[in-house]
């Protein structure tokens, strides 16, 4: 069995569980297309010693490039690294042991 993502204008709308031989009997007349995503595919790599599928996992409402599957983008400021398909703030989390979230109005880390 396989994932499958139906992507409709750059968007997830569906993800289902499926052998590729349903594809050749599914008759499907809504908009959008079926691509096939992997369950272990993680940032560009395949998290069991095989091939990465798509950069990552399609969930609902991720997006769609042609190349990859990401999330929506958390934050106007973040940028998407094209190699993993991560969203990546413009600067690192801090390493101090501590707890933070995002501040988007500073545009930095702010400790919890």
């Amino acid at each position: 069995m396989a994932h499958y993502a139906k992507v409709l204008k750059g968007k997830v709308v569906q993800v289902i569980v499926a052998e590729k031989e349903f594809f050749d009997t599914l008759i499907d007349d809504s908009p959008g297309q079926w691509v096939q995503t992997s369950y272990n595919t993680r940032g560009g790599k395949h998290l069991k010693d095989g091939t990465p599928l798509r950069k990552n996992f399609a969930g609902i409402n991720h997006n769609y490039d042609g190349t990859g599957f990401y999330e929506p983008q958390p934050f106007p400021s973040w940028t998407l690294n094209k190699t993993t398909y991560f969203w990546e703030p413009p600067k690192e989390y801090p390493d101090d042991g501590a707890k933070y979230v995002w501040d988007e109005s500073k545009t930095d880390w702010v400790k919890v």
